[in-house]
């Protein structure tokens, strides 16, 4: 397959256009656990659609310590056209909920670091509203 061929397969799919909008959105790398409690999809479904991103040269992914950090691969002149117009197009209603849930998530993050991993929703909840408390 050629490169614009699965550039334009990844952006076919609802689930990677939002992994895509919350990279756009937040400046620093995510790791999957974040991205799965943002979207609320299963971690196997997160972890596919970031894959076939990679593999389209959209996003890449840097180990730090146990976690992999995922993050818009920014290097090449047509992927930073394509975000521009992504970013554009994306700024929708459509991905603000996905948004929100990001931005509660990345909370938990300690020295810009995710420490929480993977945790069922109810905990995860009860974290946020945890240290919402803390910060207030």
């Amino acid at each position: 397959m050629k490169p614009e061929s699965s550039i334009f397969k990844a952006l076919s799919d609802e689930t990677r256009l939002r992994i895509l909008h919350l990279f756009l959105v937040n400046k620093d790398p995510l790791c999957v656990c974040e991205i799965v409690d943002a979207l609320r999809v299963p971690q196997y479904q997160a972890s596919k659609h970031l894959l076939i991103l990679k593999n389209a040269g959209l996003v890449d992914v840097k180990k730090r310590g146990t976690w992999a950090y995922h993050s818009l691969t920014t290097n090449e002149s047509k992927n930073i056209l394509l975000f521009s117009f992504l970013k554009s197009f994306l700024g929708s209603d459509s991905f603000e909920e996905d948004k929100r849930n990001l931005e509660s998530r990345l909370l938990l993050r300690e020295e810009g670091k995710c420490v929480v991993g993977f945790v069922p929703i109810s905990t995860l909840t009860r974290l946020i509203k945890t240290k919402r408390r803390q910060t207030v």
